[in-house]
């Protein structure tokens, strides 16, 4: 069996994708996987670093402010059109499956103009242009949350999956991290990411945090900034006179992430779908801060999933200042009973096998 994989862009992305084509590789031993990206995503990295193939061709998303740039958009849908086509007729697979980013666009619908069955998978609750698009050209639409249905039309379609996490996020235990990681078992433990791109409203908030627990005894900060703003965090605790590689370890980006996540306490984060998952899964307590940037609020709709059942804090961007955050965290440090409960709720919210109930309905839908 031949599975196309397309997605990229952030790892909210790709990382489903992996979870998928992993899925595949286990269950059927004769699956062959290739993945199908951009030369300027995130894919270009870390689909090699998981042992797969990738192939690149031509893509862009809408700049809704320059609409000028809208030209090289189309120029470059068309490009991706002819080079998806070829790669498919090379490849010749059986299924093709895609999880977002606007890749997706000329690689799923080729696909299915040239009679091959075609999958996406919707990680938010409030679903991206490109994904509702596509709908009408798919036989499956996977949904990571159930309210993700009503954007879009054809409920017959729809598949409620939950978001598909790495095997390594369910067998993760906190004790085994902690020992991995160097952490004191009885140390408190927080970190902090705002996506693979990281984000600079959180990165703003948490150097008044990192400047509140620094050199403090029996607490461990794991601050992840994101690449781009890695080097102006260190510059600013410098000139604030904070110590990194103390107490306060600072992160340019994370790949074991299933281990920082099990071994906290508390994590501070963005909600996109695949970090909402993740921490779920990992039964981590959480103050979620909702991009108000992205398309349709999804980050909001994806926080609320998780808060209004009490596994997270959700903290709107207005909200959000250094003392705010610093009151929260110690709020929280200071009720066990509370981390504990929401540890609970978290977990209750967390997706089953998402990557099997994708990886079954497309063998049943392929085997008629």
């Amino acid at each position: 069996m031949k599975i196309l994989m397309t997605g990229g862009g952030t790892g909210g992305h790709i990382y489903p994708a992996i979870a998928i084509a992993d899925k595949f590789k286990e269950r059927t031993l004769d699956a062959e996987v290739l993945f199908v990206g951009t030369q300027h995503g995130l894919e270009k990295e870390l689909v090699p670093r998981s042992g797969y193939e990738i192939r690149f061709i031509d893509a862009s998303g809408i700049d809704r402010r320059n609409l000028l740039k809208n030209f090289k958009t189309l120029k470059d849908y068309s490009a991706g059109k002819r080079q998806a086509k070829r790669i498919i007729e090379e490849f010749k697979p059986d299924a093709v499956i895609g999880t977002g980013g606007y890749v997706c666009g000329p690689v799923v619908k080729t696909a299915a103009k040239m009679g091959i069955k075609t999958y996406i998978h919707e990680q938010n609750a409030a679903p991206g242009l490109t994904n509702k698009l596509l709908e009408k050209y798919v036989d499956a639409v996977f949904l990571g949350f159930e309210e993700g249905a009503q954007y879009f039309k054809e409920p017959k379609k729809h598949v409620v999956s939950g978001n598909p996490v790495r095997d390594s996020f369910f067998s993760a235990d906190k004790a085994e991290s902690r020992k991995e990681l160097g952490i004191n078992p009885d140390d408190f433990v927080l970190l902090s990411f705002g996506g693979s791109q990281g984000a600079g409203r959180i990165n703003r908030a948490m150097l008044d945090v990192a400047a509140r627990y620094n050199n403090q005894d029996g607490v461990q900060v794991y601050f992840v900034t994101g690449k781009r703003y890695y080097e102006p965090v260190l510059r600013e605790m410098e000139d604030r006179s904070i110590e990194p590689g103390g107490n306060i370890h600072v992160l340019e980006y994370i790949n074991d992430m299933e281990k920082y996540l099990s071994a906290s306490d508390i994590v501070v984060s963005r909600s996109g779908a695949l970090a909402v998952s993740e921490i779920a899964v990992c039964g981590t307590p959480s103050i979620l801060i909702p991009s108000p940037n992205v398309t349709g609020n999804h980050q909001m709709f994806n926080a609320k999933a998780i808060a209004d059942k009490g596994g997270a804090v959700l903290m709107e961007e207005s909200e959000l200042s250094g003392q705010a955050l610093v009151d929260e965290i110690e709020s929280l440090r200071q009720d066990t009973d509370a981390i504990l409960k929401m540890s609970g709720a978290a977990k209750d919210c967390a997706p089953l096998d998402a990557a099997d109930i994708i990886y079954y309905h497309i063998i049943n839908n392929m085997e008629g």
